[in-house]
Order: C-alpha cells, then structure tokens, then sequence
C-alpha cells in the first residue's frame, strides 16, 4: 500500500490523554511539515456520528462498535495518509496501516479523575482503571504490531504530553525526509 505521508495510531486506555495528544499533533504537524494536511481521525465520534455499530451496551452507555464497518468507513482516508486515529482499541486495523502506534499510559488515579470529570458511569471508570492496571491495550498493542512502530509513552503531566509531542513531531520529519529520499 503506497502512503504519501505516515499515520499514527494513538491508542490507550481511555483516560490517557489519546485526543488532546492527537490534536495537538494535528496542529504543530500542519505548521511545521511540507504536507498538504495532517488529519485527526476521532473514531469513538465517528462510531457514534456514523452509526459504525450494531449493538449498544447498556451497562457502560456505548456502542460496540462494528471492526468491519469502522475499518471500511476510514480505508481510503488511510490511503491518503497523514491521518492522526485515535481509538482505544488497535487489534482490528490492518498493521500496514499505520507507520507509528503511540500507546499513552497513565496513572490509574489520573484515569479514574479523568474518567470521572468526563461524567463516566462508575462501572465504566472501574473497568477502565482495572483495564489500565492489567495492561490491556499495552497488550492488544503488542500482539497486533512490530515493536519498531510501538512508542509507548506516559501521559501523566502537560511535560509529559508535550514530549511526547515534540518527539513524534521529530519522528514524523524524520519518516517524511527519508519518504522523499525514497
């Protein structure tokens, strides 16, 4: 599959910092890379906007999403590149997708008041934190992509989230130099 720029998942346990982490990489990637747009790909809203699902969970208020509707929703914007997913769930997608996998991590406390300032259900937030704890999506990651995509990075602080940033946007130019060399 031919890619004119790279794109990232960002996955982790919701609560981790996944969507501020995205968008302000959509943002600081448009001001400094030679690339028509970088796109942010919000897949939780897009599940819902879209009606990507069959079945509603009625314990923790969400859709379960369809992987097979999802994935046909966003192909072709992958094809085009310099898309930005964020999801909390990565087993699904194709690995040739994506050229990075950011996995966030966070403190469960951090999680859970999160979580809780969002208005989650308690259920939701404990299964959440529980998810955290047992590493689930750090898991998921692992089994479903080579270990030279993962970045795994914490995002407990505004330092941290803006490391982060700092580093994938290094990362990125790098991936986008070498392309143009290619």
């Amino acid at each position: 599959m031919e890619i004119r720029a790279p794109n990232i998942l960002i996955t982790g346990t919701p609560g981790t910092g996944k969507t501020t982490l995205a968008r302000l990489l959509e943002d600081q990637l448009n001001e400094t890379i030679d690339f028509p747009k970088f796109e942010v790909i919000s897949l939780g809203a897009l599940i819902n906007e879209k009606h990507l699902y069959k079945n509603w969970n009625e314990q923790f208020q969400v859709p379960e999403f369809d992987e097979d509707l999802v994935c046909d929703a966003i192909e072709a914007d992958i094809r085009r590149g310099g898309k930005i997913v964020d999801f909390h769930s990565c087993a699904f997608f194709p690995p040739d997708w994506f050229h990075y996998i950011v996995l966030l991590r966070a403190s469960n406390t951090n999680i859970f008041d999160r979580l809780s300032e969002r208005g989650y259900p308690e259920p939701k937030i404990q299964e959440n934190v529980q998810c955290e704890i047992f590493q689930v999506c750090k898991d998921e990651v692992e089994d479903s992509y080579p270990k030279e995509k993962i970045l795994e990075r914490n995002s407990d602080t505004i330092v941290e989230m803006e490391r982060n940033v700092e580093e994938i946007i290094e990362l990125i130019k790098k991936t986008v130099e070498d392309n143009k060399h290619t």
